[in-house]
Order: structure tokens, then sequence, then C-alpha cells
């Protein structure tokens, strides 16, 4: 082979192994990018494959729940006492706020917000989530038009429309009607409130908790496209929310309103009732509070003022407060002492103004007394001396024994919770309680309604309006019926009788008796004060002393507001043909006949004359 040949094949050679080299580089370098790829790939779909997954959906696709508008109340007549309002809530969701320090210090220019303040919602809210975090409830307009204008300029912000609860009279019936709260963590995970959220809404007293399965209705749901700030641009798919069901109560607005305003500014309860059924028509506390507080929000220090207040505004006294009570107990001395023939009906006790027992002289109301009195007189004009006589002739287990089958010293069983028991004592609750035996002149305290006897305005209503009827106890009830939106009947109400009074026709003939000669006869102690010429009123005063005081020591009239005596009156109208019983409290309202007397009669006479419209509606 000559040179020239020899050089032609070995360039040949050299081509071949530099195509050969570029060749196996090219290929190397591909096989690397190839295995980076799949490394990359390997990393975001296996190892964080679920968070770039939630990423691409939460920028697309998401659900969200939509809340359902709880129910009405209304009065018994159809009057709306509760409502909807709309409210708008400014709320940022932080995955689609980023870059996130840029858009906090938008919409802190805009808005003059602190940015400490967001960051630390955000912190407390679903931080780093696409869950949205409430930044201001119930913003205004103002601030709403704000945040529409740059709407483009804040991704992550937006305004979620909410029906926000609303109480339309602020204080009116305020114990009976309760308030909502939010829910707590702990709350979220019961069972109960399985498919509620945070931020939500439930009741926490009166009505408000009693019906809330009623009231609070089934979130419904949607399917959302989005864009990349977080913006709604489609509706894929809706489950619409089923709204909560409407209350009807058994309550009357105007009695409502009456009974309250004929409180005033006094510390008391006020229960008015349907002697026939159990139906509460009003129901009054005093003072009371603004339920649209605690949805609207209070600062701390409106809160201590009220939860610090010594007349106790967050009391509902119509079935908490616990009151000795007086001589309206002496309806049950005298049912016990007619029931056990511990006197006849034709016997007069003569009252010189005290009785003495022992070595200690008990008084009664009317220093000079009252001369020779029988049953109706001594129930008419209240006195003391011949009730010290029946709890002599009696005994304290006795006396309880009537008190109990009288409903007091137990719970009503009214739908509302927190319900109080009162106390009626015997031998064995003192000796129980203090250790010490029972003494016979405890027992002169009990027939007259002080000492440790406990009741409330409420078990006292049931037991005036168990008089009134001929004897039956009616469960109270505050619910006439339950309606869908739609106008559907879901529950009605009906009697519920838990029971009768431990007497016969002819000892309720006799305390009945007794009852209207209090109010109609001119020796009665609410002759004065309660009597009306267009209704016959029948009724029992009570004035409970809260301190022990000797006689002369000092005048009512000079003593500390604290106090002074409780002022009890229970009653029913027309006294014939009983369709309206109350009971009414005031704190230290000194007489029963002048501070709590008066209330009753105005009720009763106000409902009487309007008694063709309290008929509840169908």
């Amino acid at each position: 082979m000559t040179s020239q040949g020899r050089t032609q094949k070995y360039l040949q050679r050299v081509d071949t192994e530099w195509y050969r080299n570029r060749l196996f580089g090219l290929m190397c370098c591909m096989l690397a990018a190839f295995l980076i790829l799949g490394l990359r790939l390997i990393y975001m779909q296996i190892i964080n494959g679920e968070y770039y997954y939630e990423i691409s959906e939460n920028n697309c696709i998401r659900r969200e729940r939509i809340k359902p508008f709880r129910g009405l109340i209304y009065d018994r007549n159809g009057h709306l006492l509760v409502e909807n309002r709309p409210s708008f809530n400014l709320q940022m969701i932080e995955k689609d706020a980023e870059p996130l320090d840029a858009t906090v210090k938008k919409i802190c220019t805009y808005l003059e917000f602190e940015p400490k303040d967001i960051m630390n919602k955000l912190e407390k809210g679903c931080r780093g989530g696409y869950e949205p975090v409430l930044i201001q409830e119930d913003i205004d307009r103002d601030t709403m038009a704000i945040v529409v204008a740059h709407r483009f300029e804040l991704p992550g912000i937006s305004i979620e429309t909410r029906a926000r609860r609303h109480y339309i009279y602020p204080s009116l019936a305020s114990h009976l009607l309760g308030y909502l709260g939010e829910l707590n963590p702990r709350e979220i995970r019961d069972s109960h409130f399985k498919n509620r959220q945070k931020g939500g809404y439930v009741g926490r007293f009166g009505v408000e908790k009693a019906f809330e399965d009623y009231l609070a209705g089934e979130s419904g749901g949607r399917i959302v496209q989005m864009n990349a700030g977080g913006q709604v641009v489609d509706v894929l798919d809706e489950v619409s929310p089923d709204p909560g069901h409407n209350i009807y109560l058994t309550i009357d607005y105007e009695l409502q309103r009456m009974a309250e305003t004929l409180l005033g500014e006094k510390v008391g309860a006020v229960v008015a009732m349907n002697p026939n059924s159990g139906e509460i028509l009003a129901m009054a506390s005093s003072p009371a509070f603004n339920p649209n507080h605690f949805v609207d929000g209070m600062s701390k220090k409106e809160w201590q003022s009220l939860s610090g207040n010594p007349d106790q505004p967050m009391m509902n006294k119509a079935l908490q407060g616990e009151y000795p009570p007086a001589s309206t107990y002496k309806i049950i001395t005298a049912m016990a002492a007619i029931e056990e023939n511990a006197v006849s009906l034709d016997e007069e006790i003569y009252c010189p103004g005290h009785y003495k027992y022992g070595n200690r002289l008990y008084h009664c109301w009317k220093e000079i007394g009252h001369g020779n009195l029988n049953m109706v007189q001594a129930l008419s004009q209240s006195c003391d001396v011949y009730f010290y006589h029946m709890g002599k002739r009696l005994d304290v287990d006795t006396i309880a024994k009537y008190a109990h089958a009288s409903g007091l010293g137990s719970p009503t069983g009214i739908q509302l919770d927190r319900e109080a028991d009162g106390l009626i004592p015997t031998a064995e609750w003192k000796l129980r309680r203090y250790g010490t035996p029972w003494q016979g002149g405890e027992t002169l305290s009990i027939a007259i309604g002080q000492g440790y006897n406990l009741v409330t305005p409420l078990q006292m209503a049931v037991l005036i309006s168990a008089i009134a009827n001929g004897g039956i106890r009616y469960q109270p009830t505050i619910l006439n019926k339950i309606e869908t939106v739609e106008g559907k009947r879901v529950k009605s109400a009906r009697a519920v009788i838990n029971g009768r009074l431990p007497a016969g026709k002819r000892t309720l003939k006799i305390i009945q008796k007794g009852l209207w000669h209090a109010v109609n006869a001119r020796h009665g102690t609410a002759y004065w004060h309660v009597r009306d010429k267009s209704v016959e009123i029948s009724g029992k005063t009570g004035t409970a002393q809260i301190i022990s005081r000797k006689r002369g020591e000092e005048r009512s009239e000079d003593m500390d507001a604290r106090y002074k005596p409780h002022a009890w009156f229970i009653g029913y109208a027309p006294s014939n043909n009983p369709k309206i019983a109350i009971s009414v409290l005031v704190e230290h309202g000194e007489h029963g006949s002048s501070g709590a007397g008066p209330i009753a009669g105005k009720l009763m006479r106000h409902y009487l004359e309007n008694t063709d419209t309290t008929i509840s509606k169908e």
C-alpha cells in the first residue's frame, strides 16, 4: 500500500473515532438529562406528589361549605322576634395570598390594619393552608368597596357573605331567647357538631340552646374553579343548604313587653302562664342583657360589667333565682292542715299579734293582731299567728310532703336548661346538712314560708296555676310549634300533666275562697293595690325577710336597700274561669301587696282585655 493510501486510511479511522467519541458524549449527555428528568419526576410525583397535587387541586378546583340560614323565632301570634341579617366578613387564604408579606402590606395600607394583627390571626387560623382565615367580621360598606376596587392587587383576599343573628328588640325576653356563641375546638371534634366548622355559632342559652337541633339547619356545599389569585371564576356543582326550622313560642310579645316595662329598673322576675295548658305567656327577668352583643362581639370591659354586676343580669331569675316564698307558702301549709284534719273549717284562732313558743315570741306582721280568724280569713289577711298554730299542729316533714307533691323543691321540667331545684327542708335534710336535729321553732318559720324554704318564681307560677284550674299540675312549656321555612308543621306542642295537687275539691275550694278574699275583701292584703273593678282577681301576697331583725329595731324605710324584704304576688284571673296565672317576685320590693301586686294586676287586666288577639295562629 502506498504512503498516500495509508494516510487516507488513517484519516478515515481518525474521523470515525472522532464521530464515535462525539456520539458517545452526546449519548452520555442525553442519558444524564433523562436520568435527571426521571429523578425529578420521582421527586415530584412520589416523594412530594401529595404536596403538588394539593397545589394543583387548590389552584383550580376547591370544595366550599355553604352555611345554612338559622331558623327564625316568633311569638305565639307570628310576631318576629329573632331574624338573620346579612354580614360581610373579610377573609384571607394564605396560600393564595403569596407573596404574603406584600399582600399583607397592601391590605394594611388600604384599610389601616396593623400587619402584626393580621399575622396573629393567620397564626391562630389554618396557617399555610387553603382554609380561609377571618380577618375582620361584619365590615362596613366603605371597607367592602375598597377591597372590591383593589381585588386584583390583593390575591387571596375575599369577602364572604354570611347570615348574622339579629335580635330585633334588644333585651326583650333576652333570658328566654338566649344567645349564640362560637364553637370551640373541643366542640368541633364532638360528634354532635360533626357537620359544623370553625367559626360557626351554636345556641348557648335559652331557646337558642334548647332548640339548637331544629334551628341550626344542615350545611350545603359547592365545587368552584379558582384562578391563581384565589378568586372564584366558575361554580361547577352546588348542593343547597337546608335552612333551620322556624320556632313559634308560647309567649305573647305585647304581654312580654309590658311585663318588662312594669319591672323597669326593679330587680326580679315575672312569669305569666296559661293555667289550663302550662303555656308560658310571658317570662321576664330583670335586669336584662342584649343578646346581640354575644354575636357582634363585646370588649373585656363590657363582659366584666355583665358578669360582675351584683344584680346578675345573666341569670334568668324566673327559673334560676331561689327565694324564700314568704306568705305565698301559706297555701301549702293550709293545704296540709285541711287534708291532715289539723283544723276544722269553722274553727277560729285568736291572733293577739304574737305567738309564744318556748321562751320566744313569734310575731305576726300585724303588731296589734288580727283577732279571731278562720282558715279563709287567715289566708285573706295572711295572719302569721294562725299559721304558727298550723305549723305546731303539723310537723316539718308533713308540710314538706305536701310541698313536694305540689311541685316545689324540684325542677318543673320546662325546656330551658339550668333550672334551679329550690329547697323544701325536712328534719333528715337538716341533720345531714348541718349535723343538728330539727327544732320545733323552725317549723313555725317554715309554716309561714321563711326559714330554709327556697322556691323559684316559675315553681310558684305552676303552683298558683294548679290552684286556679282545680288541682292539675301542668308542665310549663315555651314551645307552641315548629315549622319549616315552607310552613310545613314539624312539631306541635301538647299539654303535659306532671301530676295533681295533694288536695281534694273541698280543700281547693277553701283555698280559692281565701285567695279571692285576699284581693276583693276590704281586709285582704291585696285589696288596696291589686283589686280591679273590671275583672275579679284572686291571689296571695308575700313579704320575704332576708335578714332577721327584732321588732322595732329598725324601720323598713331606714334599712339598707340590700336588706329590705323581697316582694311576692301570685294570682290568677278571672277568679271563676281562670285564663291567666301570674307569679311576680321583686327583689327588695318590701311589701308583696304594693311591690309586686300592681305588676300582676296590670298584666292580668291587659291580657284579658286583649285575649282574642292572644290565640295561637295555626
